[in-house]
């Protein structure tokens, strides 16, 4: 599911994630807001016809569970990709 890389300030992994119900480009971007609103979240790409979040998120900072669990409070399902 993710490729890692070791900065300075921590490990910086590439995620992928299904996010189930995201059916228009609205839903895209508040879940666009809402993954960038977390420390060490960076190119954060949303697709939502394919249903897809993609992002680098530097662990040492924000934990994936905590971006999980942001997007599930939102409403929307997510599952981590290969």
């Amino acid at each position: 599911m993710a490729n890692s890389e070791t900065t300075a300030s921590g490990t910086r992994v590439h995620l992928r994630y299904q996010v189930e119900g995201m059916d228009c480009s609205s839903c895209a971007l508040k879940i666009e807001d809402a993954v960038e609103q977390l420390d060490g979240a960076e190119d954060i790409q949303v697709n939502y016809k394919e249903q897809i979040l993609e992002f680098l998120l530097d662990e040492a900072t924000t934990p994936r569970s905590a971006v999980e669990e942001k997007i599930r409070k939102l409403g929307y399902g997510v599952a981590p990709l290969a």
